[in-house]
């Protein structure tokens, strides 16, 4: 537990500090409160276009298995190692993120994975999509870290999970858009003669869908520079709490329990969560007879509705919670979502129509996309500035884990377990159950370190 001493003499310092004037953080405002939040707005676009970019292949899944000859788990995979360079990648880029220029930074990420996306279409076998999507996850890796230390700079402390749970709206939407308009270019191309590249051939209307989601970010890419670096917040020094001296081992060090609770917890839920997006598509084909790119638009409009509400309401129930004098507020709000998402899932895998799968896929994405914002919001207020990005990265490394094995794992049971149409439906009722209760009880568990962890940020926090 924190030392009751060292709390007391923390804050007696900042008292101090108050009283000749403020610290030395407050010495620089905060920039102006709507071009902060302008800022969360491009963003949010810069996380749309990555998950259109990322979910893409989910939209595909059939003709692309028939082209490269491949089956479920090899598809799911095509998602599993994007999953695992994004999160390899995002340590060393977290490092630089951290004391370099994160536009610059999220600039170039955005110019690589969408680059690659379009390089996805030209390819010709699975080993050439494998090692394209490879380098679109370390593209993508660029900016979770870069946009939590970017909003640790635009804003106070107390309105970070907000604005980190807003942000989380973005790769949301952007999931649903990217279902959207793969169905929409995939039932064009379909129709309309075949794309010849010169030095490529002719590519199928798989191949042209990634083509056309790719091309956008390369302009986004360039827009991005436009925007304005905010000054990083200085450090107190180590007479005023010791926060600029701590390292990154003995901030886990410190608060090993919550952070293992805290990833255990979401990253479970996370798994859950791919695996039951990714599959979504392939279930409306398999299970109720839906076309590939209908299913694919139906899906998109629903998700785009119903799928940033769950994080909001989360958020807003985390704020209410701190509002309150509840330090664990950050958690207990998460488990939230985690409870709502087993029954939801569940009940979807046994409607007896389309027409009824489509209705209950609104509350089932509300209860499964809840948790992601927070999961993100609640790292950065009890981590000190200067490791914001880093610990950020690490959650990300771990949080993959959930990306790496949820598709393809979900991919295995359909394959191996449950083979047949039906059987992408007993592989999600299965992984909700384990897994959404694991994940559902590793946040209860953490939710009074969480609290002791929140209860010691005060001491250095610098609002």
């Amino acid at each position: 537990l924190v030392s009751i001493a060292n709390q007391v003499k923390a804050l007696h310092t900042l008292t101090l500090g108050k009283e000749r004037g403020g610290t030395i953080s407050e010495a620089i405002p905060y920039p102006n409160r709507r071009y902060a939040w302008f800022v969360v707005f491009v963003l949010i676009i810069a996380s749309l276009i990555a998950f259109i970019d990322r979910q893409v292949v989910a939209i595909v899944v059939d003709p692309m298995k028939e082209d490269l000859g491949v089956g479920d788990t090899e598809i799911g995979w095509l998602y599993g190692m994007f999953a695992l360079f994004y999160a390899v990648a995002a340590v060393p880029i977290a490092t630089l993120a951290d004391s370099k220029s994160r536009k610059h930074i999220i600039a170039i990420g955005i110019f690589l994975w969408s680059l690659m996306t379009i390089a996805c279409g030209l390819t010709r076998n699975f080993w050439q999509i494998l090692f394209a999507r490879i380098w679109v996850g370390v593209g993508e890796a660029t900016l979770s870290p870069s946009t939590t230390s970017l909003i640790g700079d635009y804003f106070p402390r107390r309105d970070i999970p907000l604005a980190l749970s807003i942000f989380q709206t973005g790769p949301i939407i952007g999931t649903g858009i990217a279902f959207i308009i793969g169905g929409v270019v995939l039932e064009l191309v379909q129709q309309v003669e075949p794309l010849v590249l010169p030095g490529f051939g002719e590519l199928k209307p798989w191949q042209q869908t990634f083509v056309y989601v790719g091309i956008p970010g390369l302009f986004l890419a360039a827009l991005f520079l436009l925007i304005r670096e905010p000054t990083r917040r200085p450090l107190p020094s180590s007479d005023e709490g010791g926060v600029s001296a701590q390292s990154l081992s003995d901030f886990y060090r410190e608060h090993a329990a919550t952070i293992f609770f805290h990833h255990a917890g979401f990253i479970s839920l996370v798994l859950t969560g791919y695996a039951f997006v990714f599959w979504s598509v392939s279930f409306l084909v398999r299970v109720h007879g839906m076309q590939a790119a209908e299913a694919s638009q139906y899906f998109g409009w629903i998700f785009v509705v119903f799928g940033p509400l769950g994080p909001l309401l989360v958020a807003w129930i985390a704020k209410s919670l701190s509002e309150r004098g509840h330090a664990d507020a950050n958690i207990t709000a998460g488990m939230i979502g985690g409870i709502l998402t087993v029954p939801t899932v569940l009940l979807l895998q046994v409607a007896p129509s389309a027409t009824w799968a489509l209705m209950l896929y609104g509350p089932a994405l509300l209860a499964v996309n809840s948790p992601f914002g927070i999961a993100s919001g609640a790292l950065p207020v009890i981590t000190p500035l200067h490791l914001r990005a880093r610990v950020a990265a690490i959650y990300m490394l771990t949080g993959a884990f959930g990306m790496l094995f949820g598709p393809p794992l979900a991919g295995a049971f359909n394959e191996f377990v449950f083979p047949g149409p039906d059987g992408v439906s007993y592989s999600m009722i299965t992984m909700t159950t384990i897994f959404g209760i694991v994940g559902v009880a590793f946040l209860w568990a953490g939710r009074q370190h969480y609290a002791v962890s929140m209860i010691s940020a005060e001491a250095w926090a610098e609002n």
